[in-house]
């Protein structure tokens, strides 16, 4: 049996580049980084950096190009695929992340950058119109459950 599956979280090193093919499918592309901190023999710090090429098709090219922007993280899943032409008689390869699915991550300002004094407070919305759930006050009793 063979696998070829990617997994990448890493942030984008570039806005998404989109193009369309002529037979109408969308194509993004962009490029994310990802970093690895290890300690060497001698117990230093260390950091190492990947970039990693990816391409998305179809309505998730579109998305993909419409909301991720430099710097935001995404999680990519998709196959390795290694392509190669030749250029002033010069064969060039690339090799790239066909992505399957792609999950934005958070936009800055987002919760997870708020400071935490912020996120303790909630905050009421002016237009709460009855629509949230209303959770007993009460202890649930596990033997009052039906099931």
């Amino acid at each position: 049996m063979y696998i070829n599956k990617a997994m990448i979280v890493g942030n984008l090193t570039r806005d998404p580049e989109q193009k369309t093919l002529p037979s109408g499918i969308a194509v993004t592309t962009f490029s994310l980084a990802t970093n690895r901190v290890y300690k060497d023999k001698d117990g230093n710090k260390q950091e190492n950096v990947d970039y990693h090429n990816v391409v998305v098709f179809g309505r998730q090219a579109e998305t993909s190009g419409q909301y991720l922007k430099k710097g935001q993280s995404a999680f990519v899943e998709g196959r390795m695929q290694t392509r190669s032409w030749e250029q002033d008689g010069v064969k060039k390869y690339r090799t790239e992340v066909v992505a399957d699915s792609v999950q934005f991550g958070p936009k800055s300002g987002s919760v997870s950058d708020t400071p935490k004094s912020d996120v303790e407070k909630p905050q009421e919305s002016p237009s709460d119109d009855g629509n949230q759930i209303e959770y007993p006050e009460d202890e649930i009793n596990p033997e009052d459950i039906p099931f």
